[in-house]
């Protein structure tokens, strides 16, 4: 692992395959670390031809905290934002998205294919519509448009999303976990003892609920995207779960529909996880997407 300063911030981050090969941004979900993209992914992508980069999105994992700005209130924020005014928080989704291109100019990538899953997607949305030139293609896994009618979590769902332990005992933190993973797993459970393993160590490597509450405000906050989508114009393909309760996969077709061309597939039993049952589809469809775009998709030069 490295770090660079980019955007304002230090991002925490990994670099896998060769340096020459074309370059595949990875960006994870609300309050997950770049572990919860699963390494048999990258590498299966890295076997594929590719160079494939992973990294802590801002106030997650081994990135810069905004301790400094305070934590929102939810329920304020929402409110503020049902009344069609933008309410105030401490980072937007488009701060994020500048952290992508940030992070890029770091490492000299000039342009990338951006995939993103859950918030990912929607930060990778937002990369594919205002840096249309650093964007060679988007795919968009596990997300939506920001539309607040068109993909309602079940009331399971978000109770278990927003029902953190209050204590620090591992033990507490990683049966949450592993109940959570459970409940938004869709058709595909994954075996307790890997769940708990894996909850287990990303906890280890960094626990920081209060991040997680900017983050969820920034979502919030960004509203409906459906506009903003349809100015993208890089190849696009969606991917969603026709079993997930946390983003419905009525986010995904209303994604697909905001975007230009966008082409959407739709994987029976997955929830809102990425297990391993699923992830030689997605590689996959990642692979047939990106080889396809790169005819068609836009080369920039880095300022």
């Amino acid at each position: 692992m490295a770090q660079v300063r980019a955007n304002g911030i230090t991002i925490e981050y990994e670099d896998h395959g060769d340096r020459d090969a074309p370059p595949i941004m990875l960006v994870m979900g609300l309050g997950a670390q770049l572990v919860r993209w699963p390494i048999e992914l990258v590498d299966d992508l890295v076997s594929r031809g590719f160079r494939v980069i992973r990294f802590d999105n801002r106030d997650v994992g081994l990135s810069t905290k905004f301790d400094h700005a305070g934590t929102p209130n939810i329920v304020w924020t929402a409110m503020i934002q049902q009344f069609g005014r933008t309410p105030p928080v401490p980072y937007t989704l488009q701060d994020m998205a500048a952290d992508t291109i940030g992070l890029m100019d770091a490492l000299g990538i000039e342009s990338a294919h951006i995939v993103g899953a859950s918030m990912g997607g929607m930060i990778a949305q937002l990369v594919a519509a205002s840096w249309p030139e650093r964007t060679r293609s988007l795919t968009s896994i596990m997300s939506t448009t920001g539309r607040a009618d068109c993909s309602r979590p079940t009331m399971r769902a978000t109770a278990v999303l927003l029902r953190h332990p209050r204590s620090d005992d591992l033990e507490a933190i990683v049966a949450h976990g592993t109940l959570a993973a459970n409940v938004v797993g869709g058709r595909f459970p994954m075996e307790d003892a890997f769940l708990a393993e894996r909850i287990r160590s990303e906890t280890l490597r960094n626990r920081h609920p209060a991040g997680f509450v900017r983050q969820m405000a920034a979502i919030i906050a960004d509203g409906d995207r459906s506009a903003r989508l349809s100015r993208i114009t890089a190849p696009t393909l969606v991917i969603h779960g026709s079993d997930d309760p946390l983003v419905p996969v009525t986010g995904g077709r209303e994604t697909a529909r905001a975007i230009p061309g966008a082409r959407l597939i739709e994987i029976d039993g997955m929830g809102h996880t990425l297990p391993p049952q699923v992830l030689p589809q997605v590689a996959d469809a990642i692979d047939e997407h990106v080889r396809q775009s790169t005819t068609t998709a836009p080369i920039a030069h880095a300022a």
